[in-house]
């Protein structure tokens, strides 16, 4: 296959907070395997993550505003490719996944891709991450996106993705953003991606615990009122 970018303008974007031990792996993975562009946005490590993904040969942006959503927001802003993937910098989702969601919006076929979930083996989802997703995602449906998760991965044309107005800046924002793409009317396609354990030495801001599970889904509730 040949390199992606030649037929088709993409860059990946990592929100980062304190994944200094998973970015080399992930790194290695887009810059080297894939010959993809990638910009890691530092939320506030404070792990060296930032000189960690500089060294690897990211581009690197700092966003102070804690949450999810704001770094989110901010590598869109700074993002320079036309369509860009949003992929969590855990090492928990191969970025040798990224191709097959890639390949439907750059041929036009899909206004955004997300990626579902399906667990190598069961501890790579807690009982709570699982809980709480599967009930988001049923809200979601109500909705008409016919999404089965709010992914940590997601694929779509980087000014379109700004055009939405997304306000959310904190855990919200995936939920927001699909909302808001079946309010345009967007083709939203979801297709699986292997999901593994975070790499050792890292620790999940959400379905790490249950209170992290529990916030993650108050702020999702805050955005279906």
């Amino acid at each position: 296959m040949p390199p992606l970018n030649e037929t088709a303008d993409v860059e990946v974007v990592l929100p980062c907070l304190d994944e200094a031990a998973a970015l080399p792996a992930v790194l290695d993975s887009i810059l080297g395997g894939l010959s993809l562009p990638v910009l890691v946005v530092d939320n506030g490590s404070s792990d060296g993550s930032a000189e960690v993904a500089a060294r690897y040969g990211a581009r690197v942006v700092h966003e102070p505003t804690p949450g999810y959503g704001a770094a989110v927001h901010a590598g869109l802003s700074h993002a320079r490719g036309r369509i860009v993937c949003v992929l969590d910098a855990d090492g928990s989702v191969d970025p040798a996944e990224l191709p097959a969601l890639i390949g439907p919006v750059s041929a036009g076929e899909a206004d955004l891709v997300v990626g579902r979930r399906v667990p190598t083996v069961r501890a790579a989802m807690a009982w709570h991450a699982r809980a709480g997703n599967a009930a988001i995602a049923a809200l979601v449906r109500r909705h008409g996106v016919p999404v089965h998760d709010l992914a940590p991965v997601r694929v779509a044309e980087r000014e379109k993705l700004l055009g939405l107005g997304i306000r959310d800046r904190a855990f919200g924002y995936p939920l927001e953003l699909l909302l808001r793409a079946g309010r345009a009317h967007w083709c939203v396609r979801e297709l699986p991606v292997r999901y593994a354990p975070r790499a050792s030495g890292t620790r999940s801001k959400v379905s790490g615990s249950v209170k992290g599970t529990a916030r993650a889904v108050r702020d999702m509730i805050k955005v279906l009122r």
